[in-house]
C-alpha cells in the first residue's frame, strides 16, 4: 500500500477512535447530574417544576425526618413517577459535630453514633422511600459530606445497599476514574447562571462527569441558588442535549458500572 494511503487510513482510524472516546457518556461528550439535598419545600415548589418545564430529571436526596417529606408524600410520589430519583440522605441527617458545626445537635452528632445505629437509620429510610416509589435500587448522599464515625469510615457498609454514594469533593472525574461510593460534586451556593454554565462547558471539554449539589433553589436554605441562575443552567442543558447527557445519579451510576468492565 502506498505510504500516503496508509497515512490517510491511520488518520481515519485515529479520528474515529477519538470521536468515540469523546462521546463515552451515552453517546454524549459529558454527563451532568442535578442533585438536590435535604427534602425541603422548594424542591417541590421550585426545583421540580423548573426541571419538568425543560423535560429534565434530577435526584432528590431525602431525609426521613423532614416535614417537607412527611407532609407532602403524594407530591414526592408524583415526582418519582415522572422520572425523578428519590434518593437516601439518612433518616435524621447526622453530621459530625465540632468547630464550625454549631448546627449539629447532640442527639444527631455523627461522632456519637454507632455503626449499627447509622445503618439501621439508613435502611429505615430506604424502607420509607420504597413505600413512596416502590423501588429497590437507589443512591445515597453523605450528610455534610461526612463519611466517618470518629476515625472509621462507613463507606464500605453501604455497598450492599446502594448503587452509588455521592460525596462533596469538587471535581469532575473521567468515566474510568470514578469512585462510585464517593462520587465528587460541586456544592452550589450563590453562583450565577454564567458560572454554572461554565462548569458544564468544562465538563464538555474534558469529557467528564459533573454533579451539581443544590440545596435552596430560590430560597429555603442558607446554601442557595437564585431561580434565574438555576433556570439559565437548565436552559443551557436543554439546548445542548446532543452533547450533554443529563440524568439522575442512579442512571449515571448504573451506566458507569456497565462501562467499567469494558475499560479493563
Amino acid at each position: 500500500m502506498p505510504k500516503i494511503f496508509l497515512i490517510i487510513l491511520l488518520s481515519i482510524i485515529a479520528a474515529g477512535a477519538f470521536g468515540q472516546n469523546e462521546r463515552l457518556w451515552n453517546n454524549r461528550k459529558c454527563a451532568v447530574s442535578l442533585t438536590y439535598d435535604d427534602a425541603i419545600n422548594v424542591d417541590l415548589d421550585n426545583a421540580i417544576p423548573a426541571l419538568d418545564s425543560f423535560g429534565l430529571k434530577g435526584s432528590f436526596y431525602l431525609s426521613g425526618y423532614s416535614g417537607a417529606l412527611t407532609n407532602r408524600i403524594d407530591e414526592w410520589r408524583v415526582a418519582a413517577k415522572n422520572g425523578h430519583e428519590l434518593a437516601n440522605h439518612t433518616l435524621y441527617h447526622p453530621c459530625a459535630g465540632g468547630p464550625g458545626r454549631g448546627f449539629v445537635t447532640a442527639d444527631y452528632d455523627l461522632n456519637k453514633y454507632t455503626f449499627r445505629r447509622l445503618m439501621d437509620e439508613i435502611r429505615m429510610t430506604n424502607t420509607l422511600l420504597k413505600a413512596i416509589d416502590g423501588k429497590t435500587k437507589r443512591t445515597f448522599a453523605y450528610p455534610c459530606g461526612d463519611t466517618k464515625i470518629g476515625d472509621s469510615s462507613y463507606i464500605g457498609l453501604l455497598k450492599n445497599d446502594f448503587v452509588a454514594a455521592r460525596g462533596t469533593v469538587a471535581k469532575m472525574p473521567a468515566i474510568d476514574h470514578i469512585d462510585l461510593y464517593n462520587v465528587e460534586c460541586y456544592v452550589i451556593n450563590g453562583e450565577t447562571g454564567d458560572q454554572l454554565i461554565a462548569l458544564v462547558k468544562k465538563a464538555m471539554q474534558t469529557n467528564t462527569l459533573l454533579v451539581f449539589l443544590f440545596h435552596g433553589v430560590g430560597g429555603g436554605h442558607s446554601l442557595n441558588v437564585s431561580l434565574e441562575a438555576h433556570r439559565q443552567l437548565l436552559q443551557f442543558l436543554k439546548q445542548n442535549q446532543k452533547d450533554v447527557w443529563v440524568a439522575p445519579m442512579i442512571d449515571v451510576a448504573e451506566y458507569v458500572k456497565a462501562y467499567k468492565p469494558q475499560s479493563k
